[in-house]
């Protein structure tokens, strides 16, 4: 789901200020009218500034300079006011970066709060934006979440059938569909329990279907709703759907899932055995981000199984018999997956990252790598070893000839 992007005032806004301006200069009498100006100016300024800090990723110098020009913009208007809401956004959306959740969602509680039912213009800072936020970073979970999707799926129907240009009503049915899907994914984690959470789950992604039919993340909600239903060849029909929209797309092209969505995409993937398929979406993910623990985990896990499915084969065609070749691909696979998952360890480690049953199953199959691979893997890695040092003793001498 697409972050609500802050923006600054129209020109018609700015046009009726200025206009303002020149009737305070003929009215000298009054000046606390141009103060109330020069400050209005001032946080606008700021808000401009801090907008583009964050647009160059410089997220810590952006959140001073945001929280004076709320705090101007406050003192200047008096309380919570229309005007602000580009300012709350903007605020709620770099707390976001710098990972303070619970500070972005109270700026999008009070952004609520100026615009209730989504009216005011998204061009003003309203919209839908806030409660599909609203919805995600809910602390409560559950019921409260699908509260927010529900006001949002209501501003947003209302929004398409007022939109009669084609490109944007198709942007607007897209975000619809998604938050119908994030409705969805709730009934089936949070609340799974409740007796009809099935035929809501079927009633809904059929409606997202329709709204967005090549949507990458609704054919692989599609496809979620499928494995739970045990459905499994429509489900892997609806993963391969998705792919083929994004695969041949550039890295940063907006067609591209985000990161968090294709590494969902990698495990449901895994558990309809399209291993083979998981692997490249885990490869690219790795290539676009290496600090990833939990993708470098996931490309050890699918190994493995690419590992065990392999001898399964050979069992079945020569009835437990070694054939040429068979070990050669099955070590390719059992080393490839003790690598994947020795870099997720040391990622695991160097930033204290905390899932302990991520931890404890890569250890799991690391030990039963070890078992398998033996002393040849121990052999390989002194050689390995070896080799970084030879490397590190050939670039020291070079530098000190250079010095020489």
């Amino acid at each position: 789901m697409a972050k609500a992007k802050p923006s600054g005032r129209d020109k018609s806004h700015r046009e009726k200020r200025g206009d303002s301006t020149s009737l305070n200069k003929v009215l000298p009498d009054r000046p606390v009218s141009r103060k109330s100006t020069a400050k209005n100016e001032l946080a606008e300024e700021l808000l401009t500034r801090a907008s583009a800090l964050l647009q160059t990723s410089q997220t810590d110098e952006a959140l001073p300079i945001a929280e004076r020009s709320l705090k101007l913009s406050q003192s200047n208007n008096g309380g919570l006011t229309l005007n602000l809401l580009p300012t709350l956004n903007l605020l709620a959306e770099i707390n976001l970066e710098l990972g303070n959740a619970h500070e972005a969602r109270e700026y999008f509680l009070q952004a609520s709060v100026l615009d209730p039912n989504g009216l005011v213009p998204e061009l003003q800072g309203g919209g839908v934006e806030k409660f599909l936020w609203l919805a995600q970073l809910s602390e409560e979970g559950g019921k409260d979440s699908v509260s927010w999707f529900e006001k949002a799926i209501l501003i947003q129907r209302n929004a398409i059938a007022l939109t009669l240009e084609p490109t944007l009503r198709m942007q607007k049915s897209k975000k619809l569909a998604a938050a119908l899907c994030g409705v969805i994914e709730i009934y089936m984690t949070d609340l799974s329990w409740e007796s009809d959470a099935e035929i809501r789950c079927e009633t809904l992604i059929t409606e997202a279907i329709l709204l967005a039919p090549e949507s990458p993340e609704t054919l692989q909600t599609l496809a979620n709703v499928r494995i739970s239903q045990s459905k499994l060849e429509e489900a892997r029909k609806a993963l391969a759907g998705s792919i083929e929209i994004w695969k041949n797309l550039p890295a940063g092209d907006e067609g591209v899932p985000d990161f968090p969505t294709r590494i969902s995409l990698s495990r449901l993937l895994m558990e309809v055995e399209m291993e083979g398929e998981s692997m490249e979406v885990l490869e690219r993910l790795v290539e676009e981000d290496d600090t990833s623990v939990e993708a470098w985990y996931l490309g050890g896990w699918c190994s493995y199984l690419i590992a065990e499915k392999s001898q399964a084969v050979q069992n079945l065609i020569f009835n437990g018999a070694k054939a040429g070749g068979e070990d050669s691909e099955r070590h390719e696979a059992l080393t490839s997956s003790h690598d994947w998952l020795r870099n997720s360890l040391r990622l695991y480690e160097l930033q204290d990252y905390e899932d302990d049953r991520l931890r404890d199953h890569a250890l799991e199959l690391l030990h039963h790598l070890d078992e398998e691979l033996g002393e040849s893997k121990g052999e390989d890695e002194d050689e390995e070893a070896q080799d970084e040092e030879w490397e590190s003793d050939v670039e020291d001498e070079d530098q000190e000839m250079d010095g020489t």
